[in-house]
């Protein structure tokens, strides 16, 4: 079997994570990594040396798993919303040494469906009074970065990653 290696961005609350822990269970020997765990900090801080650093992180860990046997299928979901960010990851990683392929997925929602994620993380603490702001703004670059766009308005978490996968066979 092939290995692939599954990068899946997309705007805060459009379900990343959630949607990648069942997509990591559908997916026969699969691994998955939420980017955020490289960079769960408080206070959380956007400087050019945390950015280094994370991505540093991340492509350890991808590069670790894309080399192991044990996993045909590997799976990052972060924030990805500039296209230099899925290129860089991918130049850092040994794709053809590991003989794998690669799915750059981005999920979005309609802005209202998006909305109301998001202010109902925000009524439960989960989340700042920003980031609705964030995520809307981010949501339209997502459009732009020649990737494979999955709405995920008015779906389960199953049935989006149900979707991936099935596109995939």
């Amino acid at each position: 079997m092939t290995k692939t290696l599954y990068l899946i961005g997309g705007p805060m609350g459009v379900g990343k994570t959630t949607v990648c822990r069942e997509l990591n269970r559908m997916l026969p020997a699969s691994v998955m990594l939420d980017g955020d765990w490289c960079w769960c900090a408080d206070p959380f801080q956007v400087t050019e040396e945390t950015k280094r650093m994370v991505l540093d992180n991340i492509c350890h860990l991808l590069g670790n798993f894309l080399c192991c046997s044990a996993y045909d299928n590997v799976i990052l979901c972060w924030v990805m919303h500039e296209r230099a960010i899925i290129d860089e990851v991918l130049r850092r990683l040994s794709i053809e040494k590991c003989g794998a392929e690669v799915r750059t997925v981005s999920l979005v929602a309609h802005e209202d469906e998006l909305r109301r994620r998001i202010e109902g993380d925000v009524r439960a603490g989960t989340r700042d009074e920003g980031a609705v702001a964030r995520s809307l703004s981010y949501l339209p670059r997502y459009r732009d970065l020649g990737t494979e766009l999955v709405d995920t308005t008015g779906l389960t978490p199953h049935e989006v990653a149900a979707r991936i996968a099935r596109t995939h066979a």
